[in-house]
């Protein structure tokens, strides 16, 4: 088709020539309100933004000889963490002697990878870097359902009152 005759049934039905395919032998056009097409695809990109979760790293510091409570303290940070979306970087930091122990602080993140294992995946193993030993967790694609979150609770729950209950048989014998 001629351009005059593609421009002339555009002013008829009051809508733009549009070029598709300029490469294209001969030009591939298109008649259609380009306004209303920029606005569209304007709020298509809108939504796409809107729709993109953004991923942050949330840092969890330990150290080697770390206590029972303060370990089971800075677990719950970083399951609080993955529960909520959030990538975490669990860092050990070695300090003197505890330098020349690194198999120390690989077991205590293998043991953490372990208790959050039902929120999150290792993304990145533990490495040592200089006097810091660091490893990734991230979270799982779908967060876990509330009755998920209610049997880990009540098994987590049964576990402390296990030990709780193991406590005092170990302090008769001794």
């Amino acid at each position: 088709m001629r351009i005059e005759d593609a421009l002339r049934l555009a002013q008829e039905a009051e809508l733009d020539l549009v070029e598709v395919a300029a490469q294209a032998r001969p030009p591939v056009c298109k008649l259609m309100d380009f306004g209303k097409f920029k606005y569209e695809s304007a709020q298509k990109a809108r939504e796409s933004r809107r729709n993109q979760q953004l991923t942050t790293i949330k840092e969890q510091k330990l150290r080697p000889k770390i206590d029972k409570h303060d370990y089971e303290t800075k677990r719950g940070h970083v399951r609080r963490f993955l529960e909520g979306g959030n990538k975490v970087k669990v860092t050990i930091m070695f300090r003197g002697r505890e330098q020349s122990r690194p198999e120390l602080g690989f077991r205590l993140l293998q043991r953490l990878a372990e208790d959050v294992a039902d929120l999150g995946v290792v993304e990145a193993t533990p490495k040592q870097d200089g006097r810091n030993m660091t490893m990734v967790i991230a979270p799982n694609r779908k967060p876990p359902t509330r009755a998920a979150k209610a049997a880990s609770a009540a098994e987590q729950e049964q576990g402390e009152a296990a030990a709780a209950e193991a406590t005092p048989a170990d302090a008769q014998q001794a």
